[in-house]
């Protein structure tokens, strides 16, 4: 009966959701966007052009693994245990990551699945992959390292005991603190410990140099502590790292000093720190003194070090972050460029010293202040190899704060993820403070695509799956503000095919023409014409239009504009790279109060709402504001008041507008339908406002009437009643006006304490108590197949709830809170066509969509991993390392010394040598002679040798051509000894000219 009298009472004949049974309500999850917790880990691979960043594990859920390639490409990997991650790495078609449960799981990029984990005899505190090879080398804390293979997916016979402990069995500290390969010679590996470092080669079986950095007493060491200047001290190693080369060795410590080793020799060349250089000399001295005379000042410890190469290996750089005085104002990497590394066969010691202490230029890559880097990733241009510094465009810088920031290599100009990042990692690039979302008109959205110069792309990975096309005439179009000041724009889906996957980006601190105070509170998006509104914490309002940039390619000179009735023109403050895009047009100050409401309508108005009760409309016609009132003057006391409260209670503080909605119908007084304004305050009231036009051009404002419901207002929404469609102030609603069409419709008034459906301005309707709930979020909502419209809304308990119209009768519920985070689901949007977006932990959002069979979160159809792109052949030795002795060992022949000879082939290596027997089989035939395999016998078809024979024989061969090494080299050596000797004087009698002639010129001889 309530039902019933509900609907006579609201003036709709009606039952709008007569098509809707309880079984249609269910939730579907659809998709997500954002990382689901703060990024602990990250890793870039240049050959397939993906990026890797893992989470670590918080009450908003374990641990994962994000892989992000082209536009919206992605996939999510889950660990095996819930836990955070603490390292990852691309190892050709296989992710391999560590874990904080001291797991180390490999997944698969072209299957996009776990294939095995294995939980390490100890504690695992360093891993280390290479590309090229299909082994991971564990750094226990025990000071052990053990081998795994990956293709094997077993642990491999190769095990290296703690070598420093041989070396000093009373060093207490053994842990490994990191690992590197040799970036030429494959065969030989560092190892880092708390106490030093340890050249270990495969090869011989056993270490080759012990490097332990020792400061002497009289030099200030990297620290400068005058206190410690007359003692001997032994800084704690923290990083070890190879030259591009392989020529030098880097080691950083714990008091901020930079080492600099001859692997040959084991001696150091010298030790300096950013500032300072030879701190490990007594009497040297030192330029970071404190912020007064007399003091030092700390430094940063170092977080991360890398060894930069150009597309030149031998023109080196050096990329910290840390090291750095803690008063320095700004925060950041510091880079030096070394520049083209000196002849180390024919340059002085003197020359080598020199190189190191003097760089070709030394500067910062600034990042947001008030956090320090803590990681940072390279942006390799195509090769993976020299520990991934090879020839970097980018580098991918990650903060305290748990923010992400991309940087220009090595120039340091920031980057903006717009375009370049998945849109994923810009929830965390900076951190997004507020979202809204609009539908965008299809046709519109499609032809918004921004013009920008940019950098190239260095994400272009992977291949996205087709979705289904649905029938959906408008776009959930999504703004995220950041916090610098910058607005994203893009849309998300219904779960369908993306046509336009573009992000549009709004620079509201440069239309603001300011840096600072720059906190967006409110924005919203006309659907039609896709203008936007930003509402600023100062009390600001900037209007953005889609439109050409009359000042592209050169910087504008910036005024104050012209005052146009209380706005600012603001057009010359466009971005100069943007060619056509979201363009400031006006600016309206601030004015009594911060913004607590903001809509921009299909039509050509923008409405505002400050806490103060003022309510601005702008006609963007002019642009001009046509209306300025106050909530609190033109809303009097509805004497009726609500059965909950009473109208003195109502008055008791200031009122302001919560919700702002542009409508089309009629008015119960008139008999002609009109443009509304419909203003809902948090006192419960709802004022309508009519727009007419006036002679002449423009338009006026007239209050219409005031209504009252119970609580403040959440959601207005403007219903027909003939067929339960929205009776929003679209063009085609305003252009039917001219011909004297009427609409007849009601507004749908949800509040925190109930709803109410009325006919405006001030019909007493019907209402509908929530009783002991609260709600949070509500909208109309119509089917998708068109069976009726509905209330839903999401309430305090958790759930969702769906309500008919006009009875508010509920049809059915579906629990929310165990996908969203109950804290924020108020900030949950519902949009009309029945998706839900809210967030579910501080930088990830859900799309819900409550028309749905109850599915949970589908796995991404993506495809990850290109098997066409091959990986580059590693670095190799020199031709002068060869003649001098060094040994070359092939990636192959490090798997037998690793694995031994009785490990069968691993599926790379298979394949590879496929493909050399077929393309020796081509080469062979196109000469016109039969095939002749490498043991010497006529191989007339594949058939003729069985699938293992093969293998075995390839083994055979390899072990054969590893044991044949030293045996060549021994030949070599006989047989270049007299050329050798030649050099060798040819050398010694150049250096002795060199001093002879600097002498002579010292007497002037």
């Amino acid at each position: 009966m309530a039902n019933f009298l509900r609907g006579k009472q609201s003036g709709i004949p009606n039952d709008l959701s007569a098509g809707i049974i309880p079984e249609l309500f269910a939730l579907d999850d659809i998709a997500r966007y954002g990382v689901n917790s703060q990024i602990s880990a990250m890793a870039y691979d240049p050959v397939q052009s993906l990026l890797a960043v893992g989470t670590n594990e918080s009450r908003f859920g374990p641990g994962q693994i994000y892989v992000f390639g082209q536009k919206r490409v992605s996939v999510t990997l889950n660990l095996p245990r819930r836990a955070s991650v603490k390292d990852i790495r691309f190892c050709a078609e296989k992710l391999v990551s560590l874990d904080s449960k001291n797991d180390i799981a490999v997944f698969s990029l072209e299957s996009k699945r776990l294939l095995t984990s294995y939980a390490p005899p100890g504690l695992v505190t360093v891993l280390l992959t290479d590309p090229t090879l299909d082994w991971a080398f564990l750094g226990l804390q025990n000071g052990t390292i053990v081998i795994y293979d990956l293709d094997r997916e077993s642990l491999a016979p190769c095990r290296l005991p703690n070598f420093w402990r041989d070396q000093n069995p009373r060093a207490r500290a053994n842990t490994i603190v990191t690992l590197a390969l040799h970036p030429r010679d494959i065969g030989t590996l560092l190892i880092g410990y708390p106490d030093g470092a340890v050249i270990y080669s495969f090869k011989q079986g056993k270490p080759t140099k012990f490097l332990q950095y020792e400061v002497p007493r009289g030099a200030p060491g990297g620290d400068s502590d005058p206190g410690a200047a007359n003692t001997v001290r032994h800084p704690k190693l923290t990083h070890a790292l190879w030259h591009p080369s392989g020529t030098f060795i880097l080691t950083g410590h714990d008091d901020s000093s930079l080492v600099f080793w001859d692997p040959r020799t084991g001696k150091v060349i010298t030790a300096r720190t950013l500032q300072d250089t030879q701190v490990n000399m007594p009497g040297a001295g030192k330029a970071s003194f404190g912020s007064t005379p007399g003091t030092y000042s700390l430094k940063e410890p170092f977080s991360r070090i890398a060894w930069c190469a150009k597309q030149n290996p031998e023109d080196t750089g050096i990329l910290v972050a840390g090291g750095s005085p803690t008063t320095l104002p700004d925060k950041g990497l510091t880079f030096l460029d070394l520049g083209v590394t000196p002849n180390y066969a024919t340059s002085s010691w003197q020359v080598l010293s020199a190189y190191f202490e003097s760089p070709k230029r030394q500067h910062r890559l600034l990042t947001p202040p008030q956090a320090d880097v803590v990681d940072f990733c390279l942006i390799a241009r195509a090769s993976p190899h020299y520990a991934g510094a090879h020839d970097p465009i980018a580098v991918v810088a990650l903060l305290s704060s748990g923010e992400v920031t991309s940087l220009s290599f090595p120039s340091g100009h920031a980057i903006s993820p717009t375009n370049q990042l998945h849109v994923s990692l810009s929830f965390v690039h900076p951190f997004v403070n507020q979202i809204a979302l609009s539908h965008v008109q299809r046709t519109r959205w499609l032809g918004m695509v921004e013009n920008r110069r940019r950098g190239p792309d260095f994400l272009m990975g992977g291949a996205g799956m087709t979705h289904p096309l649905r029938r959906f005439a408008k776009r959930n179009v999504v703004q995220t503000a950041h916090a610098d000041g910058t607005i994203r724009v893009w849309d998300l889906g219904h779960g369908d095919e993306i046509e336009n996957a573009a992000v549009v980006q709004v620079d509201v601190a440069r239309a603001l023409d300011r840096m600072d105070d720059t906190e967006v509170t409110s924005m919203s998006m006309a659907g039609a014409t896709g203008e936007l509104a930003v509402g600023m914490v100062s009390g600001d309002v900037v209007i953005f239009r889609w439109m050409g940039n009359p000042h592209f390619g050169r910087e504008p000179l910036v005024g104050v504009g012209e005052p146009l009735g209380g706005l600012t023109d603001i057009s010359d403050r466009a971005d100069p790279a943007l060619k056509e895009g979201l363009l400031p047009l006006t600016l309206l100050g601030p004015q009594q109060g911060y913004i607590t409401a903001l809509s921009m309508s299909d039509v050509g108005f923008t409405a505002v709402g400050y806490s103060d009760g003022t309510v601005i409309i702008i006609d963007l016609r002019g642009p001009a504001i046509i209306s300025r009132s106050r909530v609190n003057e033109v809303a009097k006391p509805n004497k009726r008041g609500s059965i909950r409260r009473s109208n003195s209670q109502a008055q008791a503080t200031t009122e302001s507008p919560t919700v702002l909605e542009f409508g089309v119908m009629s008015l119960e007084t008139d008999d002609y339908s009109s443009i509304l304004l419909f203003v809902g305050t948090d006192h419960g009231r709802v004022l309508t406002m009519k727009l007419l036009p006036k002679g002449g051009g423009g338009y006026t404002v007239q209050v219409a009437g005031v209504n009252a419901a119970d609580g403040a207002v959440l959601a207005i929404s403007p219903v027909n009643v003939e067929n339960g469609a929205a009776a929003d102030a679209n063009p085609m609603a305003v252009a039917n006006l001219r011909k004297g069409l009427k609409v007849n419709g009601v507004i749908l008034v949800t509040t925190k304490a109930g709803a109410m459906i009325f006919r405006p301005p001030s019909a007493k309707g019907a209402q509908k108590i929530w009783d002991s709930l609260m709600c949070l979020s509500a909208a109309v909502v119509e089917e998708v197949e068109g069976r009726g419209t509905v209330l839903v809304g999401i309430f305090g308990d958790g759930s969702a709830r769906a309500f008919s119209v006009p009875g508010l009768r509920e049809i059915s519920r579906a629990p929310i809170n165990k996908i969203l985070d109950v804290a924020r689901l108020s900030e949950a949007i519902i949009t009309s066509s029945g998706d839900v977006v809210g967030w579910t932990g501080p930088s990830e959002i859900a799309l819900l969509s409550v028309w749905g069979t109850g599915q949970t979160l589908p796995k991404s159809s993506d495809k990850m991993f290109n098997p066409a792109a091959v990986i580059p052949p590693r670095p190799t030795i020199s031709n002068m390392e060869w003649i001098s002795g060094t040994q070359f060992v092939s990636p192959s022949d490090l798997d037998v010394l690793i694995g031994g000879p009785d490990r069968p082939m691993s599926r790379r290596m298979i394949e590879q040598s496929r493909a050399d027997e077929q393309q020796q089989r081509r080469d062979e035939r196109s000469a016109g002679r039969p095939s002749v395999s490498r043991s010497g016998s006529s191989t007339t078809t594949p058939q003729d040798e069985s699938y293992w024979g093969y293998m075995q024989r390839q083994l055979n061969e390899r072990t054969e051509k590893l044991n044949l090494v030293g045996d060549s080299m021994d030949q070599l050596q006989e047989n270049s000894a007299g050329w050798a000797n030649d050099v060798t004087k040819y050398v010694n009698q150049q250096k002795r000219k060199m001093v002879m002639g600097a002498v002579q010129s010292k007497f002037g001889l």
